[in-house]
């Protein structure tokens, strides 16, 4: 009975070790195959240029991207000049926000705007934190710090976190410190906390109309964007 008992044991714990493994291969196929969506999603975006006139650049997560409406009903497209959107959906400040490598702000920022090109003399509107509300301080201090150095001499607005639903609870602390480090790097601010916009049924992302009052906030805003360390 011993034996038989030992057998029965050792049957189960290895059908325990399968079943982890499986979910964790099954978690990381899923993570893969989103992160995919992910990138398709963001390179769709930035083909997707609008307005004429000087070139303002947009870095941000999937309000940017227009995650869960029409790319052309996305808040960018609300903005004046020439827009291009550098967006990816699940992404932040930190680098961990999303579980896609390392696609946080400073680190696209560093492929978004090479040097010697005509294309990096324009604003730099930075948008999110909602990505990071479960993320260390230090990490999203971190990221913030990265993310300046790479904009260096460039006007910035940063606009903080909307009060989606999902992660109201969390938002206003990451919209203060955001806020903090906006103003110890001397660029712009712009919070959205009190702003009244329309969710979809996930509770975390905008509808169109949503997207349109986003942006209408943010256009009057880029009169304050200013260069880091001014």
């Amino acid at each position: 009975m011993r034996i038989r008992g030992a057998w029965f044991v050792a049957v189960g714990l290895t059908v325990a070790v399968v079943t982890a493994g499986l979910l964790v291969m099954t978690r990381a196929g899923a993570d893969a195959d989103r992160c995919t969506g992910f990138r398709v999603a963001a390179r769709e975006r930035a083909e997707l240029v609008t307005g004429s006139g000087d070139e303002l650049l947009v870095i941000g997560d999937s309000y940017s991207v227009g995650l869960g409406v029409r790319a052309s009903e996305s808040w960018p497209t609300r903005l004046p000049g020439r827009v291009v959107v550098n967006g990816f959906s699940g992404s932040g400040f930190s680098r961990d926000a999303s579980p896609c490598g390392d696609v946080s702000y400073g680190a696209r920022a560093a492929r978004a705007l090479p040097e010697g090109t005509s294309s990096v003399a324009g604003p730099v509107v930075v948008e999110g934190g909602l990505n990071d509300v479960d993320q260390p301080r230090r990490a999203i201090v971190d990221g913030f710090q990265q993310l300046m150095s790479e904009l260096a001499g460039r006007p910035v607005l940063v606009v903080g976190p909307a009060p989606a639903p999902e992660r109201a609870g969390a938002v206003p602390e990451v919209d203060a410190l955001l806020a903090r480090l906006a103003l110890a790097h001397g660029v712009g601010y712009l919070s959205m906390l009190d702003a009244d916009l329309s969710y979809l049924d996930d509770g975390l992302h905008l509808t169109p109309e949503g997207h349109r009052r986003f942006g209408d906030l943010v256009a009057p805003a880029l009169s304050t964007a200013r260069a880091p360390g001014r």
